[in-house]
């Protein structure tokens, strides 16, 4: 099978990252018998540098005509870097936000799983993390607060910012059936997250998604405010299986639940659109304070090459053979610094990419 995979090494550490699953992606090719062909493009800072702009025509020309895109990495230091020194629709992230609506990325899927091994990393207490946990956050990527209409304004010479959040009931809906479908494969529980006491998107949030609960009988559905979710999040993460919510929410509640993984470098994320079609990436940002340093994490990155084979290319058995061999080394007990405990040996971001590749 030849897999056509649009490459976005990025900022930072992204460039590290993306060739440790390159090397991965191409073990996996060799041992399947498929055929990997790359495209690199520039985006963020990279494109800033070369363009101008965060993101070329070009690029997105590049984007689609992929069966399936990889990132690493976007943005650098926002006090130091140049680039934050331009308008905001020039920046890095603008990039970002640009391509997800030009490939009409609207579904976030970021899983947050407690790797046995890396118990000891969880921040929460024993009591709560013994009991492990497997979450899926369905985010909603391309509309809300995020791509609303916005300004700033001098009003009776006072300074005034406007944000405007804005859904409809079809934005609601696509998202709402790729979460039930995602949960019908997993807990068949769906946690609808919302501030429907306060917010009228949220009370049009809260009805559209029952109305589309009532076509999976099988899974279960709860509503829970967004405050509530946070708390429950370090308080009993357990109890989750897909976590469905708005983009702003989702953006703040995936965060929290990676880090009560005890690390971000071991979290994936895909964005989706209506067909098999998606972009992969790492949950972590650029890291620049540790760039072409050899000692980034790049577990998330592969993570989320795992993810590519398996959404966009139903290549569930490759897949799990990527996702199998990083809990051989995680067991045999190699750690980047991010992820590094008493007796464990430290490896650097391409030795832990040379291992995971040996182990498919």
């Amino acid at each position: 099978m030849e897999l056509h995979i649009t490459c976005i090494p990025g900022d930072g550490i992204g460039p590290e990252i993306v060739a440790e699953a390159k090397k991965v992606l191409d073990k996996i090719a060799e041992k399947y018998g498929h055929t990997m062909i790359y495209k690199d493009i520039l985006m963020g800072g990279a494109s800033i540098d070369v363009h101008g702009v965060p993101l070329t025509e070009e690029a997105i020309a590049d984007a689609k005509a992929a069966d399936a895109v990889l990132m690493g990495s976007i943005g650098g230091n926002t006090t130091t870097s140049p680039w934050y020194k331009l308008p905001p629709n020039r920046r890095p992230e603008a990039g970002l936000l640009a391509i997800r609506k030009a490939l009409n990325l609207f579904a976030n899927l970021r899983p947050a799983v407690l790797y046995d091994e890396l118990a000891a990393a969880c921040p929460l207490k024993e009591e709560i993390s013994k009991a492990g946990f497997d979450i899926m956050i369905m985010r909603e990527l391309t509309g809300g607060l995020y791509f609303g209409e916005r300004k700033t304004i001098e009003e009776n010479g006072v300074r005034k910012a406007i944000d405007t959040l804005t859904y409809d009931e079809n934005e609601i809906r696509r998202i709402a059936i790729k979460g039930f479908d995602i949960a019908r494969k997993r807990g068949k529980k769906v946690t609808s997250v919302d501030k429907a006491n306060v917010l009228d998107s949220s009370r049009l949030w809260r009805a559209v998604v029952e109305e589309v609960a009532k076509d999976y009988p099988d899974v279960t559905l709860e509503h829970m405010l967004v405050d509530n979710c946070a708390m429950q999040l370090v308080k009993n993460p357990a109890q989750f299986d897909v976590i469905l919510t708005e983009n702003m929410f989702g953006d703040i509640l995936s965060d929290e639940a990676s880090m009560v993984t005890g690390s971000i470098g071991m979290l994936a994320s895909a964005s989706l659109n209506d067909t098999k079609f998606g972009l992969y990436e790492p949950s972590h940002g650029s890291a620049p304070d540790i760039a072409g340093q050899d000692i980034a994490n790049p577990i998330a990155t592969i993570l989320s090459a795992a993810m590519m084979l398996r959404f966009s290319f139903d290549l569930d058995k490759e897949a799990d053979a990527i996702e199998a061999a990083v809990k051989q080394v995680l067991k045999d007990g190699y750690r980047t610094i991010d992820i590094m405990s008493e007796g464990c040996t430290r490896v650097g971001c391409s030795e832990m990419g040379t291992l995971l590749a040996e182990r498919i």
